[in-house]
């Protein structure tokens, strides 16, 4: 039976919010305009609210992207997650995905990021990126089904996984549903890893 580890991305692994910091550094390559970033300030401004939906939040914030295909973008997530890489992710957690796959592990990031840029983590890691899937038609990305966020990730995981598996620890910043699905579910606070009472277990 396949042995499974999980991390989220954002503020977990990676120590910041790819989904700001990739903004920021698409918007430095492409020289954005005043009004566009006053614009998607005020998404976000929604989004943390939560006067919108996720999947809303995330196909307006991504707007950002529009007129960039694949290619593109994909050329620009390599060159961010080259200088974000290393430095801005959590040694230790790095040490444990490089131990872990030395076992035979297999090793998940799973992110609500899109994977359009998120996939690259790949090639510096010995993961496998399960990311919000989008298509890029008439120039404008649109999300695929749902966000890659709380249940969504449980999905997306068995639906990626052939056969029987076993989860053995999920690492996140948030106390989302993938974490009471492992066998030992840790919750990043203040910098520090807690482990979680399992609501499933609690349930049976």
């Amino acid at each position: 039976m396949e042995k499974i580890i999980v991390y989220d991305l954002n503020q977990t692994l990676y120590e910041k919010s790819s989904k700001d910091e990739f903004f920021k550094f698409v918007c430095y390559k492409k020289g954005y305009k005043l009004i566009n970033l006053f614009q998607i300030a005020w998404i976000q401004f929604l989004g943390e609210l939560q006067l919108v939906s996720k999947t809303h939040f995330k196909e307006n914030f991504y707007n950002y992207l529009d007129h960039l295909p694949p290619e593109k973008v994909k050329k620009y997530a390599k060159q961010f997650w080259d200088v974000e890489y290393p430095e801005h992710f959590r040694e230790e957690m790095i040490n444990r995905i490089k131990k872990s796959a030395e076992k035979g592990i297999t090793v998940y990031i799973i992110t609500g990021g899109f994977e359009v840029y998120t996939k690259y983590l790949e090639e510096l890691l010995p993961v496998k990126v399960l990311g919000t899937l989008t298509e890029y038609k008439d120039e404008d990305y649109r999300i695929i089904g749902k966000t890659c966020n709380d249940e969504e990730k449980v999905r997306r995981l068995k639906e990626e996984v052939a056969g029987d598996y076993r989860l053995l620890e999920t690492y996140s910043d948030d106390d989302e549903d993938i974490l009471h699905h492992a066998e030992k579910g840790f919750l990043l606070k203040d910098g520090k890893l807690e482990l979680v009472e399992n609501k499933n277990r609690r349930q049976d």
